[in-house]
C-alpha cells in the first residue's frame, strides 16, 4: 500500500465524535486549524506500525490518574472561563489535571490555544492562529492574584507567525503579575524562539524566576518528534538563559515511551547538566490519537525511581521523574518562592550582562 494511501491517517469515528463534540469545533473557531498533519517522519512511523499490526499498549495501572472534580476543580475551572484564558493543563490532555486543580494549581497558557507547530506527540492544536490579544497578560495577572498562587507556570504554543515568537507577550505576562505581587515565583515554559538571542533576551529582561525549556527527547529522535525543532539548539536556549543572567535557574523536561534506549536517556540527562541545567522532569509519553507517534514501551515506576537517583548523582538540584510527571507538576515544589531581594539581585545581574 503507498504511504500517500494510509488508512491509518484517516480520522477514527471516536475522534471525529470527539472533534464534533470540541467546543472550539462547534463555534468554528477551528477554522483555520487541521487534523494532525502526517510530516515524513511521523508517516514512516504510522507506516510502520501499520505494516507490523502492532495494536495499543494496555495501559498499566500505576498509569491511572485521579478524575477531575471537587470544589478547587469547579472554581478553577470557572475562574479560567471568566477570564478567558487557556491552560496548558486542558490543551495537552494532562492527566493531572484532577490532583492538580483539586489542589488550586494550573498552567497557564498564553498567545493562544493553536500552535504553528505539528509536533508528533502533541495534543495541543496545529494550524493558523489568529492574532494574539495584548490585554490577555492583565487578565493571566487578575487570575494568579484570585488563585492566591506563590507559584505560577506561564507556558505558551509556539508562535512561529510573530516576529518575535511571542516573546514580548510572555514579557509583558511577567511583568503584570509582578505589578499585582512581586513576590510570586514566575516560571515561564518557552518555546526556543528558533534560535533568536533577541527574543530570549526580551523574556529574560522581565526576571524570570525559572526559565524552562523542554529537549522533550532524545538527539536520534528529534527529527521523529518534533521537526520543527533541534536538539542542540534547545541546549543553547538553556545555557544562554543561564549564561546572561549569572545565574537562573533552568529546567528541562523529556517524555519517555517513543522508541529510546536507556543509554540515550542517560546521556540527554549528561547534557543537561553540562550546560548547568537545574531542574529536570521526567514523564511517560502518552499518545493522544492514532494520528500520533506509536507508543512503544511503558516504563516502570521504579526505573523512574532509577533515573531520578543518576539525575540526583549527576548533580540536578530537583528530578521529578514518574509516570505522570510533566513538565509543571508540582512546579511549586521544586524552588522556594523567591523574595523581593531576589528580584533586586537578579536585576543586577541582568544588568551587569548587559554592559
Amino acid at each position: 500500500m503507498s504511504r500517500t494511501m494510509m488508512p491509518l491517517l484517516q480520522i477514527t469515528s471516536t475522534e471525529k465524535v470527539q472533534m464534533e463534540n470540541n467546543p472550539k469545533v462547534k463555534s468554528g473557531s477551528l477554522a483555520g486549524t487541521f487534523v494532525k498533519r502526517p510530516y515524513p517522519a511521523l508517516l514512516e512511523a504510522l507506516q510502520a506500525e501499520a505494516e507490523v499490526g502492532l495494536k495499543p499498549l494496555p495501559k498499566p495501572a500505576w498509569l491511572r490518574a485521579k478524575a477531575p472534580g471537587g470544589p478547587n476543580y469547579h472554581r478553577l475551572k470557572a475562574l479560567v472561563k471568566q477570564h478567558a484564558l487557556h491552560t496548558v493543563c486542558e490543551e495537552a490532555q494532562c492527566p493531572n489535571i484532577g490532583e492538580c486543580w483539586g489542589a488550586g494549581t494550573l498552567t497557564f497558557m498564553i498567545l493562544g490555544d493553536i500552535c504553528t507547530r505539528n509536533c508528533g506527540f502533541c495534543a495541543v492544536t496545529f494550524g493558523r492562529p489568529p492574532a494574539f490579544d495584548p490585554h490577555e497578560p492583565e487578565r493571566v495577572a487578575k487570575a494568579v492574584g484570585a488563585l492566591g498562587l506563590a507559584h505560577v507556570v506561564i507556558t505558551s504554543v509556539a508562535r512561529d507567525d510573530l516576529p518575535d515568537g511571542g516573546a514580548a507577550i510572555f514579557a509583558q505576562t511577567i511583568r503584570k503579575i509582578r505589578e499585582h505581587d512581586r513576590k510570586v515565583g514566575i516560571e515561564v515554559l518557552i518555546p526556543d524562539f528558533r534560535g533568536s538571542r533577541e527574543a530570549l533576551a526580551t523574556v529574560m529582561e522581565a526576571r524570570p524566576d525559572i526559565l524552562n525549556h523542554n529537549i522533550e527527547t532524545v538527539a536520534r529522535l528529534q527529527k521523529q518528534v518534533r521537526p520543527s525543532a533541534r536538539y542542540e539548539r534547545s541546549l543553547n536556549v538553556l545555557q544562554t538563559a543561564k549564561e546572561t543572567t549569572g545565574g537562573i535557574l533552568t529546567k528541562s523536561g523529556m517524555m519517555l515511551g517513543l522508541g529510546e534506549t536507556w543509554e540515550e536517556i542517560i546521556q540527554t540527562m549528561a547534557d543537561l547538566r553540562g550546560i548547568d541545567c537545574d531542574i529536570l522532569t521526567i514523564g511517560q509519553y502518552l499518545r493522544p490519537s492514532t494520528q500520533h507517534l506509536p507508543l512503544v514501551k511503558h516504563y516502570a515506576p521504579s526505573e523512574f525511581a532509577e533515573l531520578k537517583r543518576s539525575g540526583e548523582e549527576m548533580g540536578f538540584r530537583h528530578v521529578e521523574a514518574g509516570p505522570l510527571v510533566r513538565s509543571s507538576y508540582h512546579a511549586e515544589r521544586q524552588v522556594p518562592t523567591r523574595t523581593t531581594d531576589d528580584h533586586e539581585a537578579m536585576s543586577k545581574r541582568l544588568s551587569h550582562a548587559d554592559h
